[in-house]
């Protein structure tokens, strides 16, 4: 790559990055159905016809911020495993999911952007798939790594929901047993609704010492998984 061509990639990049800064904020302060991509050039001085070259519309900038988010919190969710790497399962599970909940409240308007209320008009396309599974992915292979330990109970599984079982778990989580499928697509919207309550205020004058409480939630889910202590 020439000098003159890497210097339009950083520039690129510089203006990629301010142009998602500023949608962030606007999003905070609007909210992601008002997202304007002229009130995004209007506040970097730009004009409207420059962003465009950018993100050719609102909803290719909304994509690249909800993958961006779903990337932020999935670095998390990874890094908080390999700090507790050698831990038992059910101590990997807890840190990961604390870290769900400490990414959510350090950035509630990303975290709203994807798993709040639907953007009217938008459809997330399928690239916004892997940045999206990387939490479920985690929590997915520390119930491997505890079945592959013989550290994993099979929950109960009422017969009329086995064919739908086996489907989920051969679609989601290869190689466990089918018992494990509906449990962890249990656990992982109770995660997220758990966040979502505290993070929304459906929790205020309800719990108030909400870490334990958390704590105690989310170590419930990996038990209701087969995850032993």
């Amino acid at each position: 790559m020439s000098t003159a061509q890497g210097a339009r990639a950083r520039a690129r990049t510089e203006i990629t990055a301010a142009i998602k800064d500023e949608a962030r904020r606007q999003l905070a302060a609007e909210g992601a159905a008002k997202l304007s991509l002229r009130a995004v050039a209007r506040a970097l001085g730009m004009v409207s016809s420059a962003l465009y070259r950018y993100f050719p519309s609102r909803d290719d900038l909304l994509t690249a911020l909800i993958i961006d988010a779903y990337d932020s919190v999935g670095e998390a969710a990874e890094a908080a495993n390999a700090e507790a790497v050698g831990a038992e399962p059910l101590t990997r599970w807890t840190a990961v999911c604390e870290a769900v909940r400490d990414w959510a409240l350090a950035h509630p308007h990303e975290y709203a952007l994807i798993y709040g209320t639907p953007v009217p008009g938008y459809t997330a396309p399928m690239t916004t798939v892997p940045a999206a599974a990387r939490v479920g992915l985690v929590l997915i292979g520390i119930v491997r790594d505890a079945h592959e330990r013989d550290g994993l109970t099979e929950p109960p599984l009422p017969a009329e929901l086995r064919g739908e079982a086996e489907r989920i778990t051969a679609d989601l989580a290869p190689g466990l047993p089918p018992e494990v499928g509906p449990a962890l697509v249990a656990a992982w919207a109770q995660l997220f609704g758990l966040v979502g309550f505290e993070l929304f205020g459906q929790f205020n004058r309800l719990v108030e010492d909400r870490e334990p409480f958390f704590r105690h939630a989310v170590a419930r889910l990996a038990h209701g998984i087969g995850l032993r202590a």
